[in-house]
Protein backbone atom coordinates (compact mmCIF):
# COMPACT_ATOMS: atom_id res chain seq x y z
CA UNK A 1 0.00 0.00 0.00
CA UNK A 2 3.07 2.59 0.89
CA UNK A 3 4.14 1.84 -3.06
CA UNK A 4 0.83 2.98 -4.02
CA UNK A 5 0.51 6.09 -2.28
CA UNK A 6 4.37 6.93 -3.13
CA UNK A 7 3.06 6.68 -7.22
CA UNK A 8 0.28 8.85 -6.78
CA UNK A 9 2.16 11.26 -4.97
CA UNK A 10 4.98 10.94 -7.63
CA UNK A 11 2.22 11.49 -10.69
CA UNK A 12 0.93 14.43 -9.45
CA UNK A 13 4.69 15.77 -8.44
CA UNK A 14 5.43 14.77 -12.42
CA UNK A 15 2.65 16.85 -13.37
CA UNK A 16 2.98 20.12 -11.61
CA UNK A 17 6.50 20.03 -12.71
CA UNK A 18 5.63 19.52 -16.21
CA UNK A 19 2.78 21.74 -16.52
CA UNK A 20 3.40 25.36 -18.03
CA UNK A 21 0.21 26.19 -19.93
CA UNK A 22 -1.70 29.20 -18.26
CA UNK A 23 -5.43 28.07 -17.05
CA UNK A 24 -8.27 29.02 -15.50
CA UNK A 25 -9.11 27.35 -12.25
CA UNK A 26 -12.83 29.47 -12.14
CA UNK A 27 -13.96 26.80 -14.91
CA UNK A 28 -13.37 24.41 -11.80
CA UNK A 29 -14.65 26.63 -8.55
CA UNK A 30 -17.77 26.04 -6.74
CA UNK A 31 -20.04 23.51 -5.80
CA UNK A 32 -21.22 20.69 -7.60
CA UNK A 33 -22.85 17.44 -7.74
CA UNK A 34 -21.98 14.20 -9.50
CA UNK A 35 -23.49 10.59 -9.79
CA UNK A 36 -20.79 7.99 -10.66
CA UNK A 37 -20.37 3.84 -11.71
CA UNK A 38 -17.57 1.90 -10.18
CA UNK A 39 -15.84 -1.51 -10.57
CA UNK A 40 -15.04 -2.53 -6.98
CA UNK A 41 -12.85 -5.20 -5.96
CA UNK A 42 -12.52 -6.74 -2.46
CA UNK A 43 -10.56 -8.62 -0.98
CA UNK A 44 -11.81 -10.41 2.16
CA UNK A 45 -9.50 -12.55 4.61
CA UNK A 46 -11.25 -14.10 7.01
CA UNK A 47 -10.17 -16.33 9.77
CA UNK A 48 -12.13 -18.30 12.34
CA UNK A 49 -11.25 -20.06 15.78
CA UNK A 50 -13.22 -22.82 17.52
CA UNK A 51 -13.27 -23.43 20.76
CA UNK A 52 -10.88 -26.29 21.98
CA UNK A 53 -11.60 -29.55 20.64
CA UNK A 54 -9.52 -32.53 23.04
CA UNK A 55 -7.73 -29.30 23.87
CA UNK A 56 -6.85 -28.35 20.35
CA UNK A 57 -8.39 -24.97 19.03
CA UNK A 58 -9.69 -25.06 15.77
CA UNK A 59 -8.54 -22.78 13.17
CA UNK A 60 -10.14 -22.07 9.57
CA UNK A 61 -9.26 -19.17 7.04
CA UNK A 62 -11.39 -17.76 4.70
CA UNK A 63 -10.43 -15.90 1.32
CA UNK A 64 -13.00 -14.05 -0.96
CA UNK A 65 -12.08 -11.94 -3.73
CA UNK A 66 -15.41 -10.14 -5.33
CA UNK A 67 -15.44 -7.28 -7.94
CA UNK A 68 -19.26 -6.09 -8.55
CA UNK A 69 -20.34 -2.78 -10.05
CA UNK A 70 -21.91 -0.22 -7.50
CA UNK A 71 -23.39 3.13 -7.77
CA UNK A 72 -22.84 6.50 -6.44
CA UNK A 73 -24.01 9.96 -5.68
CA UNK A 74 -21.10 12.63 -4.62
CA UNK A 75 -21.11 16.43 -3.55
CA UNK A 76 -18.61 18.76 -3.01
CA UNK A 77 -16.40 22.36 -3.10
CA UNK A 78 -13.97 23.48 -4.95
CA UNK A 79 -11.81 26.04 -3.59
CA UNK A 80 -9.23 27.85 -6.04
CA UNK A 81 -5.71 28.92 -4.79
CA UNK A 82 -4.44 30.67 -8.09
CA UNK A 83 -4.88 30.34 -11.76
CA UNK A 84 -3.35 26.79 -11.62
CA UNK A 85 -4.50 24.87 -8.37
CA UNK A 86 -7.52 23.97 -6.39
CA UNK A 87 -8.55 22.49 -3.16
CA UNK A 88 -11.35 20.37 -3.49
CA UNK A 89 -13.45 19.31 -0.52
CA UNK A 90 -16.29 16.82 -0.58
CA UNK A 91 -18.43 13.25 0.38
CA UNK A 92 -19.33 10.44 -1.16
CA UNK A 93 -21.82 7.73 -0.69
CA UNK A 94 -22.01 4.09 -2.64
CA UNK A 95 -24.19 1.36 -2.19
CA UNK A 96 -23.38 -2.47 -2.97
CA UNK A 97 -22.18 -4.93 -0.36
CA UNK A 98 -19.87 -8.11 0.24
CA UNK A 99 -20.53 -10.95 2.37
CA UNK A 100 -17.85 -13.53 4.23
CA UNK A 101 -19.56 -16.43 5.26
CA UNK A 102 -18.17 -19.04 8.30
CA UNK A 103 -19.82 -22.55 8.70
CA UNK A 104 -18.00 -24.62 11.74
CA UNK A 105 -20.58 -27.45 10.82
CA UNK A 106 -20.32 -29.58 8.10
CA UNK A 107 -20.94 -28.25 5.11
CA UNK A 108 -22.50 -30.85 3.64
CA UNK A 109 -25.03 -31.92 6.82
CA UNK A 110 -25.95 -28.04 6.49
CA UNK A 111 -26.87 -28.15 2.77
CA UNK A 112 -28.50 -31.16 3.23
CA UNK A 113 -31.15 -29.50 5.54
CA UNK A 114 -31.49 -26.91 3.99
CA UNK A 115 -32.42 -28.91 0.77
CA UNK A 116 -35.24 -30.90 3.19
CA UNK A 117 -36.39 -27.57 4.41
CA UNK A 118 -34.65 -26.99 7.08
CA UNK A 119 -34.67 -23.28 8.84
CA UNK A 120 -31.05 -24.50 9.92
CA UNK A 121 -31.66 -21.44 13.08
CA UNK A 122 -29.33 -23.38 15.67
CA UNK A 123 -26.68 -23.97 12.92
CA UNK A 124 -22.99 -22.50 13.73
CA UNK A 125 -23.39 -20.44 10.65
CA UNK A 126 -21.53 -16.66 11.13
CA UNK A 127 -21.55 -13.73 8.23
CA UNK A 128 -19.99 -10.79 8.04
CA UNK A 129 -21.41 -8.25 5.71
CA UNK A 130 -20.03 -4.86 4.77
CA UNK A 131 -21.55 -2.68 2.48
CA UNK A 132 -22.83 1.25 2.48
CA UNK A 133 -19.14 3.09 1.61
CA UNK A 134 -18.99 6.55 2.44
CA UNK A 135 -16.09 9.30 2.22
CA UNK A 136 -15.30 12.14 3.20
CA UNK A 137 -11.66 14.01 1.56
CA UNK A 138 -9.76 16.59 0.42
CA UNK A 139 -8.29 16.67 -3.28
CA UNK A 140 -5.73 18.84 -4.24
CA UNK A 141 -6.27 19.71 -7.93
CA UNK A 142 -4.34 20.84 -10.68
CA UNK A 143 -5.56 22.77 -13.75
CA UNK A 144 -4.11 21.21 -16.81
CA UNK A 145 -6.00 23.69 -19.22
CA UNK A 146 -9.65 25.88 -18.87
CA UNK A 147 -11.30 22.42 -19.24
CA UNK A 148 -9.36 19.70 -18.10
CA UNK A 149 -7.77 19.27 -14.33
CA UNK A 150 -5.89 16.17 -12.40
CA UNK A 151 -6.11 15.44 -8.62
CA UNK A 152 -4.62 13.06 -5.81
CA UNK A 153 -7.57 12.38 -3.02
CA UNK A 154 -7.14 11.59 0.59
CA UNK A 155 -10.09 10.70 2.29
CA UNK A 156 -11.55 8.80 5.18
CA UNK A 157 -14.30 5.64 4.50
CA UNK A 158 -16.35 4.04 6.43
CA UNK A 159 -18.14 1.19 5.83
CA UNK A 160 -21.51 -0.29 7.42
CA UNK A 161 -20.77 -4.06 8.85
CA UNK A 162 -23.82 -6.45 9.55
CA UNK A 163 -23.26 -10.12 11.32
CA UNK A 164 -25.38 -12.59 11.32
CA UNK A 165 -25.38 -15.55 14.03
CA UNK A 166 -24.96 -16.19 17.47
CA UNK A 167 -22.35 -13.62 17.90
CA UNK A 168 -21.53 -10.06 18.77
CA UNK A 169 -22.02 -7.19 16.53
CA UNK A 170 -19.12 -6.07 14.79
CA UNK A 171 -17.91 -2.61 14.88
CA UNK A 172 -18.34 -0.88 11.33
CA UNK A 173 -14.99 -0.42 8.96
CA UNK A 174 -12.44 2.98 9.12
CA UNK A 175 -9.88 3.42 6.91
CA UNK A 176 -8.20 5.72 4.49
CA UNK A 177 -9.04 6.25 0.61
CA UNK A 178 -5.92 7.13 -1.71
CA UNK A 179 -6.80 8.22 -5.08
CA UNK A 180 -5.76 9.50 -8.35
CA UNK A 181 -8.46 11.49 -10.54
CA UNK A 182 -9.18 13.85 -13.96
CA UNK A 183 -12.14 15.77 -14.54
CA UNK A 184 -12.97 17.66 -17.62
CA UNK A 185 -15.38 20.26 -17.51
CA UNK A 186 -17.74 21.60 -20.27
CA UNK A 187 -19.00 25.33 -20.78
CA UNK A 188 -22.28 24.06 -20.08
CA UNK A 189 -21.07 23.28 -16.28
CA UNK A 190 -21.47 19.44 -16.93
CA UNK A 191 -18.55 17.71 -15.96
CA UNK A 192 -17.06 14.15 -16.39
CA UNK A 193 -14.82 12.59 -13.86
CA UNK A 194 -12.70 9.16 -14.18
CA UNK A 195 -10.68 8.12 -10.71
CA UNK A 196 -8.37 5.08 -9.59
CA UNK A 197 -7.83 4.30 -5.88
CA UNK A 198 -7.88 1.85 -3.30
CA UNK A 199 -8.63 2.25 0.17
CA UNK A 200 -6.85 0.32 3.23
CA UNK A 201 -9.55 -0.58 6.21
CA UNK A 202 -9.36 -1.65 9.59
CA UNK A 203 -9.50 -5.16 10.63
CA UNK A 204 -13.34 -6.69 12.17
CA UNK A 205 -14.06 -9.27 14.41
CA UNK A 206 -16.87 -10.93 16.12
CA UNK A 207 -17.40 -13.15 19.30
CA UNK A 208 -19.64 -16.41 19.65
CA UNK A 209 -22.20 -15.15 22.71
CA UNK A 210 -22.30 -19.07 23.71
CA UNK A 211 -25.89 -20.32 22.77
CA UNK A 212 -25.53 -22.49 19.19
CA UNK A 213 -21.91 -20.78 19.11
CA UNK A 214 -19.24 -20.92 21.83
CA UNK A 215 -17.95 -17.90 23.21
CA UNK A 216 -14.57 -18.89 22.78
CA UNK A 217 -15.15 -18.91 19.20
CA UNK A 218 -13.45 -16.21 17.20
CA UNK A 219 -13.93 -14.41 14.00
CA UNK A 220 -12.36 -11.72 12.09
CA UNK A 221 -11.89 -10.35 8.95
CA UNK A 222 -9.15 -7.85 6.71
CA UNK A 223 -10.91 -6.04 3.52
CA UNK A 224 -8.93 -4.42 0.82
CA UNK A 225 -10.80 -2.02 -2.09
CA UNK A 226 -9.37 -1.32 -5.25
CA UNK A 227 -11.54 0.78 -7.31
CA UNK A 228 -12.29 2.58 -10.56
CA UNK A 229 -14.91 4.68 -11.30
CA UNK A 230 -16.10 7.05 -13.66
CA UNK A 231 -18.83 9.70 -13.35
CA UNK A 232 -20.72 12.98 -14.59
CA UNK A 233 -21.69 15.97 -12.79
CA UNK A 234 -22.85 19.38 -12.81
CA UNK A 235 -20.79 22.48 -11.05
CA UNK A 236 -23.23 24.70 -9.72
Amino acid sequence: MNKLKIMLCAVFSLMLVNTTVHADSSNFAGPYVAISGSGYGMQLDGKSETSPTGGTFEVDEVSLGQVAPVSGIEAGYAIPLGSMFLIDIGASLYTGESKLDFDSENTQVAAAAEEAGGDNLTAKKVSMTINNLTTGWIAPTLVLSDTSSIYIKVGLSEAKVVTSGDVTPAADLSGTTWALGTRTVLESGIFVKTEAGFTDYNGISAQGMGNSVSASNTYSAEPTIAYGSVGIGFRF
